[in-house]
């Protein structure tokens, strides 16, 4: 005779544990995408810490969790960081940069020149009061020295140069200078006459613009400010700005050459004048 089997009692409170495995997953996820917008990275080091306790040891989870490293920018207002402008776009112009800053540590430091490695490539910013007098386009000949090192590192690398000039805000305008435009330009084309004479860069590397007082890096409103927006940047320009560059005369004429491909560099450290 078989016995018959009594039916148990149904758990009702099983989707409990699912409903509460469910809730920490979504815990978590809104707490990384937190994390990953704060711009302070001491206070999201301790925010991942905290969740990953709380997912190994809180709420009776018992699986495995892993942990993901998110690498942050820098906080707001502190510019590109060497990670996010140059990864692979600027790589290239690194032992350039290295270079530079050996070669030319008394300019910078003194402040007559300025480096840096941007998102479009590597900028040598010379400062007005230096190279040139006031109110002219000649080049000071005592900077020749300073100039020749920002030519050697130029002929090491393939890439095309951008020749920047910048005044501050006050007008100028003279026999020989119109408008600060004037002033501008004409400076950028005194480096180009430099580099292509004297130190041969090659002449279809390079370009000129001049930008008047439209481009400041400092406040018009003070002396030091207008001196440092008084400037010929000489810009590097890496391997993806190339896209937005026009084509070599060689290429607009049907018969493209491709750029040379990136060597490895063998630097390694070693009357109504304003004061534009």
């Amino acid at each position: 005779m078989s016995r018959r089997v009594q039916p148990g009692h149904d758990n009702h409170e099983r989707w409990l544990v699912s409903y509460a495995d469910f809730i920490t997953l979504m815990f978590a996820f809104f707490v990384v995408m937190f994390a990953s917008s704060q711009a302070d990275r001491s206070k999201a080091k301790r925010i991942s810490e905290s969740v990953t306790r709380a997912l190994e040891h809180g709420l009776g989870a018992q699986r495995k969790v892993t942990v993901v490293e998110i690498k942050m920018g820098p906080a707001i207002g502190q510019g590109p960081s060497l990670y996010q402008a140059g990864s692979a776009q600027t790589a290239e112009l690194l032992p350039s940069l290295e270079y530079l800053n050996a070669q030319l540590k008394n300019e910078i430091s003194s402040g007559k020149m300025h480096i840096s490695l941007e998102a479009r490539g590597l900028v040598v910013s010379l400062r007005q009061a230096t190279f040139f007098p006031s109110g002219e386009d000649t080049i000071d000949p005592a900077t020749y020295s300073s100039l020749q090192k920002v030519a050697t590192a130029i002929c090491q690398l393939p890439n095309p140069v951008r020749l920047e000039g910048h005044t501050d805000a006050i007008p100028i305008h003279t026999v020989r200078f119109r408008s600060n435009w004037d002033l501008s330009a004409a400076r950028a084309i005194a480096v180009l006459d430099l580099l292509t004479t004297r130190f041969n860069v090659p002449v279809e590397r390079l370009a000129v613009a001049g930008y008047a007082e439209t481009i400041p890096i400092a406040a018009n409103d003070t002396d030091e400010g207008r001196a440092r927006n008084r400037r010929v940047d000489i810009v590097i320009l890496n391997r993806q700005q190339l896209v937005n560059e026009p084509a070599p005369a060689a290429a607009a004429a049907g018969n493209p050459t491709p750029p040379p491909k990136p060597q490895p560099s063998s630097l390694r450290p070693q009357n109504s004048h304003a004061t534009m």
